[in-house]
C-alpha cells in the first residue's frame, strides 16, 4: 500500500471499528474498501466485505407494498448483488442466453435506468441454470465500474458509461460458469478464475489500465468464491496484507504485490462458494454441502494445516451462502436443509439450530447482512427472516417480498437496495 492509501484506510478502519466496537488491536482485520461506509457500498458484501451495515435509520419490515420507495424493472436476468456510490445504483445482467452482458446505472433517488453498457461480443460459457451469467457482483472506486462477464472479460467502465478498458480471456472451461466477484485493494483489481480444461489462476490488474501486474496459477478446478483482503500481523510482528481465497481442498492466502502464495490451509471440499469472514484473530471459512467450517489464524507460512487451524466443526456448513460473524457469534445458513446454526466464535461451540421456514434445497442464496442487534437471511423465495442477536435463538419477524430473490442486498443512508428476478427495489421509511 502507498502511504497515502495506507493513511486513509486507516482511518476507514477507525470509523468501522467505531461503528461495531471491534477491538482496536487485533491481529487480523478485513481490510476496508477505499470508500466511506456510511455512504458507500462499493462491492461485494460492502465496504467491509462481510455484510456490516454501517449508520441507522434502516427499516427491518417490509413487504410488496409496505416500505416499497421504489420499483424498477431490470431487463435480463443476473445474481450480481447490487452495488452504490454517489447517487447511483450499479448492476450487471445478462440477456440472449448470455450473449449479451452488461453494466446499468440507475438513479438513488428515483430509480430511473441513467444507462446500459454492454461489454465486447463473445461466445457464452456453459452455466448452471440457478447461475446464471451475470452473477460476479461489480465493484467501484468512484470513477469507474469493474465488472467480470466470463468469456466476455474483465470490464471497467467510467460512471457515465463509456468503457475504459477491456481484458478478454478467451473462452473459458468454467464448471458451471462464473460467480467470483473481483476485489479492489489499492491500485489493484484481484480475479480469481477456476478452470477444468484450463489452467485456474488468480490475477492482479492496474485498475486504471487493466495491465496485468501479475498471474499465479492454481492447482483447483471447481469453485466460486470471491477473494477477501484481510490485514495481519504475524506471530514476528509483520503487518501485512494478504489475498485470501476460499477455495476447492484448501484454503490459501496470496501477497496482493506480486502473487506469491503465503500460506495454505487444507480441509475444504470439492465444491466451494462461500467468501470467508474475519475476526477474534481468527479467518472462518465454510465449504460445499455441508462440507466443514474452518477456523484459520491467518498470517502464517507454508502449510498450516496442522498449525494454525484452531477448530472446524461439519455441522450447519453452508453449501452457496456465507457466514456473517456478528460479536461473538458465528451464524451460518446450511442451505441444503434451511437450517441455521449458530457458533461462540472463538470455540467453535454450538451455541443454538433452529430452522428457517421450509426446508428446500439450495433454498438459500443470498448473504446476510446485519445491523441494529438483528441479522437477516433470505431465502430464494424471497422470505427475509428477522434474527435477534444473541446466544439463544429469537425470530423477531419474517418479511416476503413477493418475488424470488438470489442476490445479496446493499445497504447505504437508510435505503435497502434489494435485487429480484426483474426488478430492482429500494426499501425504507420516511426518515430513509
Amino acid at each position: 500500500m502507498s502511504h497515502t492509501t495506507r493513511t486513509f484506510a486507516a482511518a476507514l478502519l477507525l470509523t468501522a471499528l467505531a461503528a461495531d466496537s471491534a477491538p482496536a488491536n487485533e491481529r487480523a482485520r478485513m481490510t476496508p474498501a477505499d470508500a466511506d461506509p456510511a455512504t458507500t457500498w462499493s462491492q461485494w458484501r460492502g465496504p467491509s466485505g462481510q455484510g456490516e451495515v454501517t449508520g441507522s435509520g434502516y427499516v427491518d419490515r417490509w413487504g410488496p407494498e409496505e416500505n416499497v420507495r421504489w420499483k424498477v424493472p431490470v431487463p435480463g436476468n443476473g445474481n450480481s448483488s447490487p452495488i452504490v456510490w454517489g447517487n447511483r445504483i450499479f448492476l450487471t445482467t445478462a440477456e440472449a442466453a448470455g450473449a449479451k452482458r452488461s453494466v446499468l446505472a440507475f438513479d438513488r433517488e428515483t430509480g430511473k435506468r441513467l444507462w446500459t453498457t454492454a461489454a465486447p461480443a463473445a461466445n457464452p460459457e456453459r452455466a448452471y441454470p440457478k447461475n446464471g451469467h451475470a452473477s460476479s457482483t461489480p465493484t467501484t472506486d468512484g470513477e469507474r465500474v469493474y465488472a467480470y462477464f466470463g468469456n466476455h472479460g474483465l470490464l471497467a467502465v467510467d460512471v457515465s458509461g463509456e468503457i475504459v478498458w477491456h481484458k478478454s480471456f478467451g473462452e473459458l472451461s468454467a464448471f458451471h460458469g462464473t460467480a467470483s466477484s473481483p476485489l479492489l485493494l489499492d491500485d489493484r483489481l484481484i480475479l480469481v478464475q477456476e478452470q477444468q480444461r484450463a489452467t485456474s489462476f488468480i490475477a492482479a490488474f492496474d485498475r486504471r489500465t487493466g495491465e496485468e501486474l501479475w498471474r499465479t496459477e492454481r492447482d483447483t478446478q471447481v469453485g466460486w468464491s470471491s477473494p477477501a483482503a484481510i490485514s495481519v500481523t504475524t506471530d514476528e510482528g509483520e503487518e501485512r496484507d494478504e489475498i485470501v481465497v476460499n477455495s476447492q481442498h484448501h484454503v490459501i492466502a496470496y501477497a496482493p504485490e506480486d502473487g506469491r502464495e503465503l500460506w495454505r490451509a487444507g480441509g475444504t471440499t470439492f465444491e466451494v462458494i462461500p467468501s470467508p469472514v474475519v475476526g477474534h484473530d481468527l479467518l472462518f471459512s465454510t465449504s460445499g454441502r455441508a462440507g466443514p467450517t474452518l477456523a484459520i489464524r491467518p498470517g502464517g507460512n507454508g502449510d498450516v494445516t496442522d498449525s494454525r487451524i484452531v477448530w472446524s466443526a461439519a455441522k450447519g456448513s453452508p453449501f452457496v451462502v456465507a457466514p456473517m460473524l456478528v460479536g461473538d457469534y458465528l451464524y451460518m445458513v446450511n442451505d441444503m436443509a434451511s437450517v441455521i446454526t449458530v457458533y461462540e466464535a472463538k470455540t467453535g461451540e454450538v451455541l443454538w439450530q433452529e430452522r428457517l421456514g421450509e426446508r428446500m434445497r439450495e433454498g438459500f442464496s443470498a448473504a446476510p447482512v446485519a445491523f441494529g442487534g438483528k441479522i437477516f437471511f433470505t431465502n430464494d423465495n424471497g422470505e427475509t427472516f428477522v434474527i435477534r442477536e444473541g446466544p439463544d435463538f429469537e425470530l423477531l419477524h419474517v418479511n416476503r417480498i413477493g418475488e424470488r430473490t438470489i442476490a445479496s442486498p446493499a445497504l447505504v443512508g437508510g435505503v435497502w437496495y434489494i435485487r429480484t428476478d426483474g426488478h430492482l427495489w429500494a426499501i425504507a421509511g420516511e426518515a430513509g
